[in-house]
């Protein structure tokens, strides 16, 4: 043969071969079963024992779902119905869970303050949120009690203007003597309200400018809304949600004051954590209920929810304490001495340095505390106050729903369920973000 014939045989491929695909088992549906469900023999018979009980619960719950009653006037007529759950009684009674006793007409306001809360909590909890929120964030607790409890707006201005006043005397002084500027600013808020009754002057200006809603028609008023009347989940976001907002920041404070090297300050903080951790919550409660009146000065008016909302928060405080005081100490003693080889002093170090690696450290602490904390209020039933717990107990003793339970309780537990397991998930979510190693 000729090397001509040869060349015209020759055959150079010019592109890429397709890439063949993987077998059956490395791809798809059966590698992620190999994977996560039968990678060995115990893991197959776990995975086949878990199988065999989710389908044994389906088997018998699915039945009591797919044939319940919604509408119904008393648990008699459900079960002629049908055999299953009788959700009628919550078609019936949900105004009553979501807001207890609250007129019907002004449910609205609640309402709106929960859409508000949104706004509000974005930029605390993500990074990416538009700065500009920080103002509804500030704002939103005394607009948020405007709108539930009603009443002139003068008075939530009058105690926002208590704030803005301690503010503006911290932010003067922090620069230069940051310790004194806390101290000197919490003074100024506690004299405010308490002492010179600067709230009530303030309101009683602003009344006479827009009005006083007692005497006829108001500017920027509601019509109020008893404490007794506000109950089912709507009670128990307020109290949730207020003490874990007041709490952390309370628990930091009481976490350095602990670790302080201020006797005074020192003991005093020790003396607080130790006596609330070593008092049960229900006691507190009790405490709200009755005795707390008594340390007041004669004549003076303490609504309940806020009585129960001081010593709740009293209570998360002491035990976030602790997770923050292990978050500390789980840090190597370099960093505080890498603190003091930059020059900085004691609250430029535990801001910039301490602080942050405590907290990242003790998240799951801190969220384990918050849900706990937000599962602690249905205890307020105890004191006759209306939350979904209390508000299942009415229904119980009426004789249209009398016998009925799992539905009630059920409705309950998932209210509970939704918002402990939100909280969980943004604490996994906290810390996949703030990881800073590469595993």
């Amino acid at each position: 043969m000729s090397d001509t014939h040869a060349n015209t045989v020759a055959f150079v491929r010019e592109t890429q071969i397709p890439q063949s695909p993987p077998p059956a088992t490395e791809r798809g549906i059966v590698k992620w079963l190999r994977e996560n469900m039968f990678s060995s023999v115990l893991n197959s018979i776990l995975s086949l024992l878990s199988i065999f009980f989710i389908f044994m619960l389906i088997k018998d719950l699915g039945p009591w779902f797919w044939n319940s009653t919604w509408n119904a006037e008393n648990l008699a007529e459900c079960r002629e119905l049908n055999s299953g759950a009788c959700f009628a009684v919550i078609n019936e009674r949900w105004p009553q869970f979501f807001f207890g006793f609250y007129p019907a007409e002004e449910r609205w306001r609640p309402v709106l303050a929960f859409l508000l809360l949104f706004p509000a909590l974005a930029p605390v909890l993500f990074d990416k949120a538009p700065r500009a929120l920080l103002v509804v964030t500030l704002l939103f607790p005394f607009v948020a009690y405007w709108l539930i409890w009603g009443g002139s707006i003068a008075f939530p201005l009058a105690v926002l203007l208590g704030f803005v006043l301690a503010f503006v005397i911290w932010k003067a002084l922090a620069k230069t003597q940051p310790t004194i500027a806390l101290i000197v600013s919490v003074l100024v808020l506690v004299l405010y309200q308490l002492v010179v009754g600067g709230a009530g002057l303030v309101e009683n200006i602003l009344m006479g400018i827009l009005g006083n809603p007692e005497d006829g028609p108001a500017l920027l008023a509601f019509e109020e809304v008893e404490s007794r009347n506000i109950g089912g989940f709507l009670l128990t976001l307020i109290l949730g949600i207020t003490s874990i907002s007041l709490a952390l920041p309370i628990g930091i404070l009481l976490a350095l004051g602990r670790q302080s090297d201020l006797i005074i300050i020192k003991y005093i903080c020790v003396g607080f954590i130790e006596f609330i951790r070593g008092v049960p919550l229900i006691t507190l409660l009790f405490v709200a209920n009755v005795l707390l009146a008594y340390f007041l000065p004669p004549g003076t008016t303490f609504d309940l929810i806020l009585r129960v909302v001081i010593m709740v928060t009293a209570f998360a405080a002491a035990y976030l304490a602790e997770v923050v005081r292990g978050g500390l100490a789980a840090l190597p003693r370099g960093q505080y001495e890498a603190a003091d080889s930059l020059g900085l002093d004691y609250w430029q170090a535990m801001q910039l340095i301490i602080l942050p690696q405590a907290l990242k450290i003790s998240i799951p602490g801190i969220v384990n505390v918050f849900i706990g904390l937000f599962k602690d209020t249905v205890l307020v039933s105890i004191i006759s106050m209306y939350d979904p717990l209390g508000i299942v107990q009415p229904i119980l003793a009426d004789s249209d729903w009398n016998g009925i339970l799992w539905e009630l309780y059920g409705f309950v537990a998932l209210f509970f369920f939704i918002f402990c397991y939100a909280m969980s998930q943004y604490s996994r979510y906290l810390e996949q973000k703030l990881r800073t190693d590469h595993r």
